[in-house]
């Protein structure tokens, strides 16, 4: 017989993203979720967004490849970086690496409008195809270099980064609004990255900070030349 009171793999993936914020609070300052990307957490199914064959620990906190030497991130990491946000229903959103479309459907629940850049075609288009199939109008997905950012449709409430650079790119920070929000991993590869969180003030200066210690993937540069990338 089975426990019908036992939690779901969801419901039991939220407690463990709640005991690691609980854990790293001294970090981030933060030792809980709003209710707003809980309710994120719980509608995004995260299953939709992971390979076949890695489905099974659709639901395990951590990362999991999706192809091309990229991940799906670490779920806690996903919940941590949509909060240090505080985005709202008005918020218009510029990610820089869409991978799968996770980060990015999260980021559709509780944004206007969403932008976001992958600079592996393959996962643009698949990612593309995949949230258009779910529903999600708000998102606007493009094959591209995200060090530039998205010039044409700037400026941004908030900018995430799924990816870890060697240092925060100007371009980021040029197209924040005022009081906009900017998370990004900065480090180099297999050495200690920090997540970032910058600020801009209302006089166009920055207020950088370090929130956690992290492992990323880097981001990748685009070759202008071939359109292949590093």
């Amino acid at each position: 017989m089975t426990d019908e009171t036992a939690p779901s793999p969801l419901e039991r993936l939220i407690e463990q993203i709640l005991d690691e914020m609980r854990l790293t609070s001294g970090y981030t300052g933060r030792d809980g979720l709003s209710d707003s990307t809980l309710a994120a957490l719980r509608k995004v199914p995260r299953e939709a967004f992971v390979p076949e064959d890695e489905r099974r620990l659709a639901f395990a906190n951590h990362p999991l490849p999706i192809g091309h030497a990229q991940t799906i991130s670490q779920p806690y990491i996903v919940a941590l970086m949509t909060e240090l946000l505080e985005l709202t229903p008005e918020s218009r959103v510029l990610e820089i690496g869409t991978g799968s479309g996770y980060q990015t459907a999260m980021l559709a629940e509780l944004a206007g409008e969403v932008y976001s850049i992958e600079v592996i075609r393959e996962l643009a288009d698949t990612a593309r195809a995949r949230l258009e199939e779910m529903g999600y109008a708000n998102v606007h997905v493009r094959h591209g270099d995200g060090h530039a950012g998205w010039p044409e449709a700037a400026p941004f409430d908030a900018i995430i980064v799924t990816a870890a650079a060697d240092e925060i790119p100007p371009a980021l920070v040029e197209q924040l609004v005022p009081g906009g929000r900017l998370v990004i991993p900065v480090g180099p590869p297999w050495y200690t990255q920090y997540l970032r969180l910058l600020r801009r003030t209302e006089n166009g200066d920055t207020d950088d900070q370090p929130v956690l210690p992290v492992a990323f993937v880097p981001l990748v540069y685009e070759k202008p030349e071939t359109g292949e990338s590093d």
